[in-house]
């Protein structure tokens, strides 16, 4: 038996509607394929300064629709999904106790720079563990983000161990802090996005690899569509409510798509013959390991279900492969990353499509 507890009264701050936000398609399209399969393993946006990284990110999250949780938990723990819920709810659910659920907001988080690995990971009180025989665990800001969005501005000015942590985290679905033999793990699946500015230094191959995907803003050049901006900006900023009212029905429309996408995605087929393909451009441009084919096929498959289709296209894997491979092309950290036109090439050259087609 399950209590639903009543929803708080709202009193969150307006945000920029994501509908509203003027160009940068690829970004848009990266965070939501994410948002549809968080296993394709977040993404790192690199760009100019100003250029509406942190305000899409935000918009993101205030579009999701609002999640089941078990009330109280400080890992917004799902009432339903044992992958989803911490040691302490799957314990409760195994002895049948009663859950009360609420709803909330998915969270996003904010990562600062100057986080330490405690503030991330949690720390455990040993003094209270040993005179209580407790385990008494702070959670950190892994536990605060499972199930919703942890966002890292300029990652690459983090430290590389950080980086690590986050990216096995995102990776594993779970967080594991030990210390003087004991041990405490929580789940810690969430959307992993990374963002910075070329100009302030590359992050490693290394771990450049391990983000799922890689989107590339630019500042928008054409006169119109900066004053368009410009306007908008203002328009917000001059009445908040009123200007997202404008948006209401995109937003909801929005939301509801993916909503549909993430209950569609299980039964989208990739045909095995586009999937050979996929590897067969991976092959030829030497990517390292397995994981660029991993996360294109996933991105395809979350792209079509976006789309409300069952079937991948190669449109939809020529939409999705760039996104997936152009951060796994780099063999030499001194060099920058490849725009992606050696990625379409070979996508061209595998798939057989003529280079001046768009």
């Amino acid at each position: 038996m399950t209590v639903t507890a009543p929803a708080p009264p709202k009193t969150r701050r307006v945000v920029f509607p994501f509908t509203a936000i003027v160009g940068q398609e690829e970004m848009k399209l990266a965070l939501l394929l994410n948002v549809i399969d968080p296993t394709i393993g977040g993404v790192m946006i690199m760009g100019d300064r100003g250029t509406g990284k942190s305000t899409t990110i935000r918009a993101l999250a205030d579009l999701l629709p609002e999640i089941d949780v078990v009330a109280d938990d400080p890992f917004n723990s799902s009432p339903e999904d044992p992958d989803l819920m911490s040691d302490e709810v799957r314990q409760k659910v195994t002895q049948q106790i009663p859950l009360t659920i609420a709803q909330k907001k998915v969270q996003m988080v904010d990562l600062p720079l100057g986080a330490t690995e405690d503030r991330v990971c949690g720390t455990i009180d040993i003094e209270k563990a040993l005179s209580e025989g407790v385990k008494a665990f702070e959670p950190g800001l892994l536990a605060k983000a499972n199930r919703g969005i942890l966002y890292v501005d300029e990652v690459n000015l983090l430290d590389d161990h950080l980086v690590d942590v986050l990216l096995d985290s995102a990776a594993s679905g779970w967080n594991t802090v030990e210390r003087e033999g004991i041990s405490i793990r929580h789940p810690a699946r969430f959307v992993l996005v990374g963002s910075g500015n070329p100009e302030e230094g590359e992050l490693r191959p290394q771990l450049l690899d391990r983000f799922g995907m890689h989107a590339e803003i630019r500042t928008v050049k054409e006169p119109p569509l900066r004053v368009q901006i410009v306007e908008q900006r203002a328009d917000f900023d001059r009445n908040p409510p009123e200007f997202c009212n404008k948006y209401q029905t995109e937003q909801e429309a929005l939301q509801q798509r993916l909503v549909k996408a993430q209950t569609l995605l299980p039964q989208v087929n990739l045909d095995y013959d586009l999937r050979v393909k996929i590897s067969e451009v991976c092959s030829e441009l030497d990517v390292d390991g397995l994981r660029g084919d991993i996360v294109t096929n996933r991105a395809a498959k979350a792209l079509a279900a976006f789309e409300g289709r069952e079937e991948v296209t190669v449109d939809d894997i020529r939409r999705a492969i760039v996104l997936c491979l152009r951060h796994r092309l780099r063999k030499d950290p001194l060099e920058s990353i490849d725009s992606g036109y050696k990625v379409e090439k070979a996508f061209n050259r595998v798939f057989g499509i003529e280079a001046n087609e768009e």
